[in-house]
């Protein structure tokens, strides 16, 4: 009998769960209590195995680039790229936002009374000044403790102290490979615990999509439709439009790589966690064709400073809450905003909920009040799926765009992944 595909099940699993959520609408606390940590046992497993693989993977990656001046130049068009998204993120937010006007016809009354504290006190101690803030950022990238960084999981410095060992490792010749054939049998072991956890991903799914939509039901969607509704076209816009072209621009068929990552997008779309899919990423995009150096350094990157999906949900979420308040963000306002964000969203990375941080903080020095944030954070669950699923694809992109910038794609192994029916990979991956 031949074995049900993971994206098959996983979408089964989804559909599932709506169902049970709905017909459970009033009983929230009971499918919190009982549903909800079966969820969180599935994404605390996907984290357990997110930092080995990140160390692993950069070590071997940069041990094997031939010298630092190279390992500049990748560095060098990853930064250069993830600015370039971010800034298309941020217009198209900005476009769809004055276009539509989702917060014109909200009723500020409406506004539920949630405690939005904990995001202002985090903001408050990120962002003193944009100087300072800057500042704190290059601080913070260098740990001071590389076992309380993975503690916390802070992975911008995670990143720069595994590039770091990766270069001593190359750095010191022949005795280096011994270290290198360590964290090759930590990887091997890590995508092995992986393919494992995955078998348990839709009983994952379910829970955690079973106790959102018995949350918020279908109803209580409607006061926040239009933002909702916006959100969704301008994310399938990016989708679609941008990375499409993009694609195009590098001689790849968007929808054979959309195909390709079906069983990622569906995954991250009902977890909303980037870290679910991580794992498998480092291994799929490696079948694509992408060199493993590439992966190693692109990848990681990108999941802490290419969220185009939560730049573009951000800008979108400032002129909602400036248009409920009656706030005229004329063009020289929004070129501010538009500065603002792209300082932000690359300053405050890796503190707890870093996506209402960013927006309390750019809130803050545009002078809108922050407290219309907690008009969207009942929601913020439904919008956090899709910009959610837009990080990930941008990063899948990001990897192959730099792969084939740096001439490190392997363009027979693409077509033949496209063509097969069964993965080129030692581990399964659809």
């Amino acid at each position: 009998m031949k074995k049900t595909r993971l994206s098959t099940q996983i979408l089964i699993a989804l559909i599932l769960g709506v169902i049970f959520g709905l017909l459970f609408n009033g009983h929230s606390q009971s499918m919190t209590r009982y549903l909800l940590p079966i969820g969180n046992v599935f994404i605390n497993l996907i984290q357990m195995i997110v930092i080995p693989i990140v160390i692993a993977s950069l070590i071997i990656g940069v041990a094997s680039i031939d010298n630092i001046k190279k390992l500049g130049k990748i560095g060098g068009k990853t930064i250069i790229y993830f600015e370039f998204i971010t800034m298309i993120a941020i217009i198209l937010g900005l476009l769809i936002a004055t276009i539509v006007q989702p917060g014109a016809s909200v009723e500020r009354s409406h506004i539920q009374k949630i405690s939005i504290q904990k995001y202002e006190q985090t903001a408050e101690q990120q962002t003193h000044n944009f100087p300072e803030m800057i500042i704190n950022l290059f601080v913070q990238v260098v740990p001071k403790n590389i076992v309380q960084s993975i503690a916390k999981g802070d992975l911008l410095a995670i990143i720069f102290f595994s590039i770091l060992f990766g270069l001593a490792t190359a750095a010191i010749g022949e005795r280096g490979k011994i270290i290198v054939d360590f964290f090759k049998a930590v990887l091997e072991a890590m995508f092995w615990v992986t393919d494992l956890v995955m078998k348990i991903a839709p009983i994952g799914v379910f829970s955690l999509i079973a106790v959102t939509i018995s949350q918020f039901g279908i109803g209580s969607l409607w006061p926040l439709g239009k933002l909702v509704i916006s959100v969704y076209v301008a994310m399938f816009i990016f989708l679609f439009v941008v990375f499409g072209l993009i694609a195009h621009l590098v001689k790849i068929d968007p929808f054979q790589f959309y195909r390709l990552l079906r069983p990622e997008i569906l995954l991250s779309f009902t977890t909303a966690s980037s870290d679910s899919v991580l794992p498998r990423l480092f291994v799929k995009l490696e079948d694509f064709g992408c060199s493993r150096s590439v992966i190693s350094f692109v990848l990681p990157m990108g999941n802490t400073l290419n969220l185009a999906g939560s730049t573009l949900f951000q800008a979108m979420t400032i002129l909602f809450i400036a248009q409920m308040y009656g706030i005229n963000m004329t063009p020289g306002r929004q070129m501010t905003l538009f500065i603002v964000l792209m300082i932000t969203s690359k300053g405050i990375v890796g503190v707890p909920g870093a996506s209402f941080v960013v927006l309390i903080a750019t809130l803050s020095a545009l002078g809108i009040p922050a407290e219309g944030l907690a008009f969207i954070v009942g929601i913020d669950r439904i919008l956090d799926m899709i910009r959610t699923l837009v990080n990930v694809v941008g990063n899948s992109l990001a990897t192959i765009v730099i792969a084939k910038w740096e001439r490190q794609f392997d363009t027979a192994r693409w077509f033949e992944t496209i063509f097969s029916t069964q993965s080129q990979s030692k581990y399964r991956l659809y």
